[in-house]
């Protein structure tokens, strides 16, 4: 209890009800962006005339558009938003390093490689298939890299482990174009998948990876407190009573599960998982029950805006989603790299 300059008594506000109201105030704004991923298009259609279709599906080719297209868009933006957020959180802090996310440390490409190895090399069409080789690629992937950035004298560093995931990322990129350049077909899927795109996508593939997206969500989620502890240090969250195997075991496999279903039903984009968790932790602090929900929200608005944007700027065509993400991201990865903490950690 404290009192004013009065002597009238004031009740202290809880520790967290600030962190609880910004939280509703992106919820609100993930909102709002979702109203305008389904308003904006190629085609202008009137608010008041998707309003009304939202609610009433009349069979016009408005209500096909909306109903057929632009919900189911904005949907997976939403649900490959929060996955990639959540993966790169998750990853940041199983490995304590800042530039920890799947498209720069190879398990998008990894989680790539092995669909186009199962579409072009074993003749799997069907996205429920090939998922299950991108879960394989994606956890290849993160077992190589790991290995790789902890060889060494010193063991692990945060730009080790940044260029094993360059180099992985580049060799598995070079045998994915050597494969899809042998299939004509395969080629003309891959090059409009590569670069992190949302449209094509159906209510039935989204319902297809939903279960995957859901269950790697709920694992993320429910680490928070233990990777706050991880974050102290292996010994103090051995003293705390955390099982690092474990824990280390359920991190990884929601990093495969996220990764996984959203580069097999988006393609591989880059930086999400890097700039969000960022930003978050540098207006919120460190704490996972908090960072992790935040991100699962904040992730969401930016390729949203990024998907809108391409969109809009780019008329009667569009720019893809990841390529916006991308030219957002790149700057701030080289922030990150040219901080003088993280080179010397």
């Amino acid at each position: 209890m404290r009192t004013d300059p009065g002597g009238i008594a004031l009740k202290r506000r809880p520790p967290h009800t600030g962190r609880a109201l910004g939280l509703l105030a992106a919820l609100a704004v993930l909102v709002f962006l979702c109203l305008l991923s389904v308003w904006l298009g190629s085609k202008e259609i009137s608010f008041g005339a998707v309003w009304q279709v939202l609610w009433h599906d009349d069979g016009s080719a408005d209500a096909v558009i909306i109903h057929s297209v632009r919900i189911p868009r904005t949907l997976l933006a939403v649900l490959v938003g929060a996955a990639l957020g959540l993966a790169g959180t998750v990853m940041q802090a199983l490995t304590r390093n800042p530039l920890a996310e799947p498209g720069l440390l190879g398990i998008s490409a990894g989680a790539a490689f092995a669909i186009v190895f199962s579409i072009t090399v074993l003749g799997v069409g069907s996205l429920y298939g090939y998922i299950w080789f991108a879960f394989a690629g994606a956890l290849a992937a993160t077992a190589v890299v790991y290995f790789l950035g902890t060889r060494g004298r010193n063991g692990s560093s945060p730009v080790k482990l940044a260029l094993a995931g360059a180099a992985v990322t580049a060799l598995l990129g070079s045998f994915t174009s050597a494969m899809v350049l042998s299939d004509p077909v395969a080629l003309n899927r891959y090059r409009f998948w590569s670069a992190g795109s949302l449209a094509g996508v159906d209510s039935g593939s989204i319902l297809r990876v939903l279960p995957f997206l859901l269950a790697g969500v709920v694992l993320a989620i429910a680490s928070g407190p233990a990777l706050n502890s991880l974050a102290l240090g292996d010994d103090v969250a051995v003293a705390l009573g955390r099982r690092l195997g474990p824990l280390r075991l359920r991190g990884a496999l929601s990093v495969t599960l996220l990764t996984g279903a959203s580069v097999a039903v988006a393609g591989p984009i880059v930086f999400l998982g890097l700039i969000v968790p960022h930003a978050v932790r540098f207006v919120i602090g460190p704490d996972h029950r908090w960072l992790l929900p935040y991100t699962a929200v904040l992730a969401p608005c930016l390729l949203l805006a990024a998907d809108i944007l391409g969109r809009v700027m780019a008329r009667p065509g569009e720019v893809r989603a990841g390529v916006i993400v991308a030219f957002l991201g790149a700057p701030c990865f080289i922030w990150l790299v040219r901080r003088r903490k993280l080179v010397e950690s």
